[in-house]
């Protein structure tokens, strides 16, 4: 992984927005993809919990983005998110660029086009720092979870999907 001087256009978005922030840490590129979160732990030496992954939603509602951030080991359990914000459908890659301006993998949780709901997974505050996207596959920065918080001006929501304990405990043992 580097920093490199010369950023994709996104990557170089959010960078700008970062240094305006006076954010302490740099967009760093990944010698790989970071489009997964396996990836994106792998290239980086972390784990893949501290991974702030991005899920975007489209909300039935009103037609706005709903985008999940939420540790890269977890699922999101949608009942979850929809008991928040209203009904909730798939988002293709047009509607997660139109709304975002960012491609699907690459979805930063600031810098967006439109007003988008945010709901900050609560499991993401255990760890010091944790690594989200900047913009592009390859780009991400790090960042405490209260800075991801007071970035994105989101809301903190259980989000996960957790196995039921029957199921935890019959593949547990």
């Amino acid at each position: 992984m580097n920093r490199q001087s010369e950023l994709p256009a996104s990557a170089q978005r959010v960078a700008d927005l970062l240094r305006n922030r006076q954010h302490a840490h740099p967009v760093v590129i990944l010698p790989a993809s970071g489009r997964t979160s396996a990836e994106a732990a792998a290239a980086l030496g972390c784990s893949v919990a501290e991974i702030a992954k991005s899920i975007v939603f489209r909300c039935l509602d009103d037609d706005s983005a709903v985008l999940v951030i939420t540790s890269g080991a977890n699922r999101v359990d949608e009942n979850k998110v929809a008991a928040l914000v209203g009904a909730l459908g798939k988002a293709d890659a047009a509607f997660v660029r139109a709304h975002t301006g960012y491609a699907i993998g690459g979805v930063c949780p600031i810098g967006h086009l439109t007003k988008t709901t945010i709901l900050i997974d609560l499991d993401l505050f255990r760890f010091a720092a944790v690594w989200a996207a900047a913009g592009h596959p390859h780009a991400v920065f790090k960042l405490t979870p209260q800075e991801l918080l007071a970035m994105t001006g989101g809301r903190t929501a259980e989000v996960a999907a957790h196995p039921p304990i029957a199921a935890a405990s019959i593949a547990g043992g």
